[in-house]
């Protein structure tokens, strides 16, 4: 007799579209509840977290009351986990304990039961984990089985749970079986049932562990037409696993867990899925690693294969400075809850924190991730938010300026953050001074949430199939070498840019640079400023806060090396929406270069058609949109619109209809504007995805010695 412990996993992220939950819930999640009341003999176990379960309360109850009588009748467990799905890995101890006990709670209020198992968030593991679990009142969970093969296990190991232990708190840990989360749902049913029957002549009173997502049984792309169309593959499953009563016993894990005895100690190493693991790599790593264990595979040496591992999760933080930025932010921001809040003010701060620390932001593979603008958006919101609060009692009082230093991304270098009650601006004097963060804190917004355009490691896929001629555009039909895409020349979109697409880079381009070739990054810069240090000097009075940036570089003019000192102050006061700049050029020589400020905006629903960029020449104002590649002249200013609030629940109460910025100019300017775009995999296909829209104002400057040159940029709120 085999134990055989389906765990199903759904979830949407913090931020996702409604439509995308209510699809979710009427193609995947409603349907795995009906295939349960008609196959009463199959029992399992069920993990929702914590912003599926906010949605489902607030549109769906019946499926909340629908899944309480599987509960009460013993056909479910649920799993705990924590709220918010972070990776928990990544997260200060306190917080981890803390999102595990609040989904704990919820789930005693809400179906009376008292879970000891969890659903870890991608299965990241690393060997600190099991205190905080047990300090959570965690018992056992699951992991895929790549970390128990790195850790000297083979296949046939894998069917009974171990016990690992960090300083003394031990947790239980099951084995995700590889074969079956790849065989459910897209082998023949006969298929996986002989697999099954092989298994329980082998490891008779063992446990055969399956866990995974809920959205491949009908949300993912085909799954539907599988699962519950006319193949019914689900049905066929759940009645083969049914009449398999005399040799296979279909249990939750909790119960599992509670009887069979540990097989043994492991201590696992940091591991994720080997698809995580893989994406975590560097690009050129990344294609690499496909192709050793391609070729492993085909030679038939599992024996090596199982020791090979990609990287690890982390490696998205030290990949992606948007990544890094907001993990580091969010660890900024819980130092400052756990020290100086008690109470119900705390929990309101903690609550919003927790919601910023959903993972879907944070790494990137096959479901877009870090490219889901909205999603890094809703993390923001949530962010700025918990600060808000935190700031508001260190304050006192309803307005404030202060500055605070400290190395606040973990690169060894410090940064410098203006904080006003209105705003709280985030500078890095050592990569080019630029402005890497801009909270607004009445939208609760980012203002650079945008995204740097990099080579991703699937790219040499599209490449290459591009030039074999194997791409297939929709409604085309399927070729099994095919590589699917949205658009026809799409492997031609793929822009690299070699800096950090921040706000105020400073710019000396040659003078033949066109808009085409700044674009694409094929272009002369001229200076050493875009990505160097500048010094900082931070002045504080009465008025507000002052921070100038100074850099005394070169820019070359033809073949001389001419030496410049670019200096930009940044003003802001507070219960006051506007930042003020004030740019001030010395040349050591005569010449006129091009200079150029670049601001790279991270707009809202900026690829909608609720989205605006208007550029102002005087009294006239032009209407583009922000996915619009274009230019003008003698610009006085700009005004963007950010068309979608991302917090739930939260009302734009400004003048205007939506958030707006505008930029006014004191010398007109020429401008380069144009969307930043990845070119983004998914298993729909190669798809351009907006991530934010780069802006530069130019001009062109006469220098010569003793005779400076000033311009200054106005950024009202509102």
């Amino acid at each position: 007799m085999l134990n055989l412990s389906l765990v199903i996993h759904n979830h949407q992220p913090v931020g996702n579209f409604d439509f995308v939950f209510a699809t979710a819930t009427e193609r995947a999640y409603d349907p795995i509840l009906g295939l349960l009341e008609r196959h009463p003999a199959v029992r399992l176990s069920l993990h929702y977290t914590g912003p599926l379960w906010d949605w489902l309360l607030a549109r769906r109850p019946d499926h909340v009351e629908r899944l309480k009588a599987l509960v009460a009748r013993g056909q479910v467990e649920l799993l705990t986990g924590a709220y918010y799905e972070p990776i928990l890995v990544s997260i200060p101890d306190a917080d981890k304990v803390g999102q595990v006990r609040k989904m704990t709670d919820f789930l005693r209020r809400t179906f009376g039961v008292e879970p000891t198992g969890m659903w870890l968030a991608e299965r990241v593991w690393e060997p600190h984990l099991p205190k905080s679990l047990a300090e959570a009142g965690v018992r056992y969970t699951l992991l895929d089985d790549t970390p128990f093969k790195m850790a000297g296990l083979t296949d046939d190991d894998l069917f009974g749970p171990y016990v690992t232990e960090e300083q003394g708190h031990a947790v239980t840990v099951f084995g995700n079986v590889m074969y079956l989360r790849y065989a459910i749902p897209w082998h023949p049913v006969e298929e996986v049932m002989d697999w099954l029957r092989a298994q329980a002549a082998a490891h008779p009173g063992g446990v055969a562990v399956m866990g995974d997502d809920g959205e491949k049984f009908g949300l993912w792309p085909g799954t539907w037409d599988l699962c519950w169309g006319p193949e019914a593959w689900m049905d066929r499953f759940f009645a083969a696993l049914e009449a398999s009563a005399d040799w296979l016993r279909i249990r939750p894990l909790g119960e599992v867990a509670a009887e069979l005895p540990p097989l043994g100690r492991v201590y696992l190493p940091c591991a994720s899925y080997e698809e995580m693991m893989d994406w975590a790599l560097p690009p050129r790593d990344f294609a690499a690693m496909r192709r050793v264990r391609r070729e492993l595979r085909e030679s038939g040496r599992a024996d090596i294969l199982r020791f090979v591992r990609g990287g690890l999760w982390r490696g998205f933080i030290a990949r992606y400075d948007e990544v890094n930025q907001m993990h580091k932010k969010g660890l900024w921001v819980s130092r400052k809850i756990h020290g100086r809040l008690e109470g119900e003010e705390k929990a309101r701060a903690l609550d919003h924190l927790w919601a910023s620390q959903c993972n879907c932001a944070y790494w990137h593979g096959l479901f877009g991730g870090i490219y889901l603008f909205h999603v890094r958006a809703a993390n923001y919101a949530n962010l700025i938010a918990a600060e808000s609060i935190a700031d508001q009692a260190s304050a006192g009082r309803e307005r404030w300026v202060w500055t605070e230093h400290g190395d606040l991304d973990a690169d060894g270098r410090e940064e410098v953050v203006l904080n006003t009650d209105r705003q709280v601006l985030t500078f890095k004097p050592s990569y080019g001074g630029a402005l890497v963060e801009w909270d607004w804190r009445a939208a609760r917004y980012n203002l650079l949430t945008g995204m740097t355009r990099r080579r991703e490691g699937y790219h040499e896929e599209l490449l290459r199939a591009a030039e074999e001629g194997r791409l297939v555009l929709p409604g085309e039909p399927d070729r099994p070498d095919g590589v699917r895409v949205k658009e026809t020349d799409i492997h031609t979109r793929l822009y690299h840019d070699w800096y950090r697409r921040a706000a105020f880079l400073d710019h000396f381009l040659h003078p033949e640079t066109t808009l085409e070739g700044f674009f694409q990054v094929r272009y002369g810069e001229q200076g050493d400023f875009v990505n160097q240090p500048y010094r900082v000097q931070v002045k504080e009075d009465a008025a507000g806060l002052t921070l100038a940036l100074t850099r005394e570089g070169i820019v070359w003019a033809g073949e001389k090396a001419v030496p410049v000192q670019v200096e930009k102050r940044f003003v802001v006061t507070p219960g006051n929406d506007l930042l003020t700049v004030h740019y001030r050029l010395t040349g050591g020589a005569r010449f006129i270069p091009r200079f150029g400020v670049e601001v790279n905006w991270g707009i809202l629903g900026g690829g909608s058609d609720r989205a605006f960029l208007y550029i102002l020449r005087g009294r006239e104002k032009v209407r583009r949109w922000p996915t619009d590649i274009g230019e003008a002249g003698e610009v006085t200013g700009l005004t963007l619109g950010l068309p979608f609030p991302p917090l739930e629940g939260m009302e734009w109460r400004g003048p205007q209809g939506v958030p707006q910025v505008t930029l006014t100019l004191s010398a007109p300017a020429a401008l380069w504007h144009f969307p930043l775009e990845a070119v983004s995999n998914s298993e729909a296909g190669y798809e351009r995805v907006y991530q934010g829209t780069c802006t530069l104002l130019w001009w062109e400057v006469p220098l010569e010695p003793g005779r400076p040159w000033e311009v200054t940029l106005q950024v009202m709120l509102g």
